[in-house]
């Protein structure tokens, strides 16, 4: 399958992305995976995108399409993928729809988790991320506490909640995405590929994709 997922922050599209890849096994790919990938593979548009990321910047888009375009030719992604948090703007959009008319690609559809913004804001709040940067297993502190609290199960290192979870860094990353990403599903309704789905579990999210594929 090859999909698009949109939705806020916290809708729960990486879980979604991650049951997806055990369905078929389509590639889950963010843009922040394949930014750092470039980067780490030393190749000349990671170079490049790593001046940007150093410097605080966002990598223009141009940038973030030549890598795109190149992640999307690697043979894993010929079973499928899954857009997660890409693209987050109209201009990505269609540079988007350009760059797989012009690899002969189809997508199957963009799918919208609409998921409540308190539920969202709770979920976040309550989430606390593994300080080992080699580790980082997330937690919850109501749904999915570490055994011992404060300390990761699986390294032992502090679990802390992350600058950008505290409930002013997520109101702020909610009006940013109602004002630069929500536009996206007009666009793809346009496109007549759009699903939403209106659920607070992965499941059910899960579930209405497969029933949209077998119609």
């Amino acid at each position: 399958m090859k999909l698009i997922l949109l939705g806020a922050p916290g809708a729960g599209k990486g879980t979604v992305a991650k049951m997806l890849t055990e369905l078929d096994g389509s590639v889950q790919i963010s843009t922040g995976d394949i930014l750092r990938g470039a980067v780490q593979a030393g190749t000349e548009l990671g170079k490049q995108a790593e001046a940007y990321m150093k410097a605080g910047d966002l990598v223009p888009d141009e940038l973030i399409m030549g890598i795109m375009e190149k992640r999307l030719q690697e043979p894993d992604c010929e079973k499928g993928f899954l857009l997660d948090g890409f693209p987050r703007t109209i201009p990505q959009a269609e540079a988007l729809k350009e760059l797989l008319d012009r690899l002969g690609i189809k997508l199957d559809m963009a799918v919208n988790i609409d998921v409540p913004r308190e539920v969202i804001l709770d979920r976040l709040t309550t989430r606390r991320t593994c300080s080992n940067p080699e580790c980082q297993a997330i937690y919850n502190v109501k749904s999915n506490p570490p055994k011992v609290e404060g300390v990761c199960d699986k390294c032992g290192s502090p679990v802390v909640q992350r600058e950008d979870e505290t409930e002013e860094a997520i109101s702020h990353r909610l009006e940013t995405y109602q004002e630069k990403t929500a536009p996206l599903v007009d666009f793809y309704d346009k496109e007549g590929l759009l699903l939403t789905v209106q659920a607070t579990s992965s499941e059910a999210v899960i579930d209405a994709i497969k029933q949209k594929l077998a119609g």
